[in-house]
Parts: C-alpha cells; sequence; structure tokens
C-alpha cells in the first residue's frame, strides 16, 4: 500500500481495440494499494478528436481528459497506457511536463530509428495496412446473436486462451454493446474501422517530437517476455527513452489482461522507483 496523505493519481490509457473497461481488474488492484486511478473510456471515437497520422488528435483527447481530472485533482498524474496507450502518454508527458509526474509503458515501444524510416514510407504509399495489425483488424468479427456466443466466440480464441477469466468476462460484457438492429444481438463497443485506422497511422515523428518536447519526468518500460512486438520492435530509441527502467514480466504483448495482478504490482513498483513519494526533477532526454 502506498502510505500519502494523498492518493497519488494515475491516468490509464488503454491499448487498441480494448476499452478501459476490459481492464477493471488491473485498475480496481492498483486502487487496493493505495492510487486514485482514472480512465478514459475509449480513444478516437470522439469527433472532435479524429484518428489522423502520429495520433495528433489523440493525444489532445487524452490532454483534454488530464485537464478534466485536474479540475478535480491538481496533482501531476503518473500517466500509465497499455501499448497504444503508452505512446498516448509518453506524447501528452512530453507535451505539458508539469501534467506529469512519471510514464510507464506497457509493451509500448517507442518506434525510431531505421524502423521508424519504414513506418513513414509505408504510410506515405499506403502500404501500412497490408503489414500493421490493421490488416486483421479491418476483418474482425464485430457482431453475435447473443452475449453468450460473444463469450463462446472469444473463449475457443488462442489469442485469449491465456487472459484471467474476470477480464474475458469485463470484455465480453463491456467490450461488447447492444447491435442496432435489436434484442439480443451485440456489436463490438469498438469501433474495428477506427481500430483499423489507429494501427495504420502509427506513429513515425516521435525522436522529433521529444526534441521539440523534451521530457521532464522519468519513464519506465514493463515488456511481456512472450511479446511478439517487443521482439520485432528496434528497442535503441526505447532504451535512450528509459534509460535502463525496464523490466519483464511473464506473458505475451496482452500481459495486463493475461496477469492483471502481477501487472499492479510491477505498476507499483515502478513508481515508487520514480522516488513517487519525492518526486525530484529529471533532467531532459539530450
Amino acid at each position: 500500500m502506498v502510505a500519502s496523505q494523498a492518493q497519488p493519481l494515475i491516468v490509464f490509457s488503454h491499448g487498441n481495440g480494448f476499452p478501459a473497461s476490459t481492464y477493471r481488474v488491473l485498475l480496481e488492484a492498483l486502487r487496493s494499494r493505495g492510487f486514485a486511478v482514472e480512465a478514459l473510456e475509449q480513444f478516437g471515437h470522439d469527433p472532435r478528436f479524429p484518428v489522423t497520422s502520429n495520433w495528433t488528435h489523440l493525444v489532445d483527447e487524452l490532454l483534454a481528459f488530464v485537464a478534466r481530472v485536474r479540475e478535480r485533482d491538481a496533482q501531476p498524474a503518473f500517466l500509465v497506457g497499455h501499448s497504444l496507450g503508452g505512446l498516448l502518454s509518453l506524447m501528452a508527458a512530453a507535451r505539458e511536463p508539469s501534467w506529469a509526474r512519471g510514464v510507464v509503458l506497457l509493451d509500448s515501444p517507442i518506434v525510431g530509428g531505421w524502423q521508424a524510416q519504414v513506418v513513414r514510407m509505408a504510410k506515405k504509399f499506403a502500404f501500412a495496412g497490408r503489414f500493421s495489425p490493421g490488416a486483421v483488424s479491418q476483418k474482425r468479427r464485430f457482431q453475435w446473436p447473443s452475449l453468450d456466443e460473444v463469450r463462446q466466440h472469444f473463449s475457443s480464441k488462442r489469442a485469449f486462451a491465456a487472459w484471467d477469466p474476470e477480464v474475458l468476462e469485463d470484455y465480453v460484457v463491456h467490450g461488447t454493446v447492444a447491435a442496432p438492429q435489436g434484442g439480443e444481438r451485440r456489436a463490438l463497443r469498438f469501433d474495428r474501422d477506427i481500430e483499423t485506422a489507429i494501427y495504420n497511422s502509427i506513429p513515425d515523428h516521435l525522436p522529433n517530437y521529444l526534441r521539440r518536447h523534451p521530457l521532464r519526468c522519468p519513464v519506465a518500460l514493463i515488456a511481456g517476455r512472450e511479446s511478439r512486438e517487443m521482439r520485432l520492435a528496434d528497442l535503441t530509441f526505447t532504451e535512450r527513452v528509459i534509460r535502463g527502467r525496464k523490466t519483464v514480466l511473464e506473458g505475451t504483448h496482452l500481459f495486463p489482461m493475461e496477469k492483471p495482478r502481477v501487472c499492479a504490482a510491477f505498476v507499483e513498483a515502478t513508481l515508487l522507483s520514480f522516488d513517487a513519494l519525492n518526486p525530484r526533477p529529471v533532467r531532459a532526454l539530450p
């Protein structure tokens, strides 16, 4: 338990395609450890913040959410995010350094160097959709006859086999909504076209972005040992940003869903390593 007069604040940002309510077990575990936790339910669905290249408006959406949270609790927040959410947290912390106490990336490699150039060219010539996860999300099934059918569908998928049962049930219940056709039909809550657009517009500008907006808080990475995303990433630029603050948790890219309570313990330990109760200035990234 974190001992503090005021509960340290965490603003959590979800991964692409998974609304924040999917992470209920993780977020409740963090609250039980003494943190106040706030989370935007889903990025990219507010027409004021459309999905564009490099996720510029999604960062605006996160900052607008943090601003609303600060109306109730003005303390700087720890920005914690999974995958998409980690990179949004990183860019938000760089844009508004006085709002951020630290950033924790949950399996969010930071694209830089030659990989950033490849991503830039792929987007320029419209190749990104062929090679990104968007090629899968674009064809994702999005409707079912009933909630039980949703449950059976995801329970049978290999990608969900390792999920904590409570998390899977949260995704079944809260990751779907009543379908427009009515009756018992259910549809994915997270629009698959928006999910695809997010995958196909991954940031390729982060080295320049962080030079223009130097980080003023510590950044750490918690990675899944079996994460394909981490294995395929060139971590050279990520290592420059995190400066050795890396821990590895058993699991895949989706370890926050597979081991939510263990993930919460790792996040708490990471925040304590930031000198959470006595934050101090951190020099900017060169």
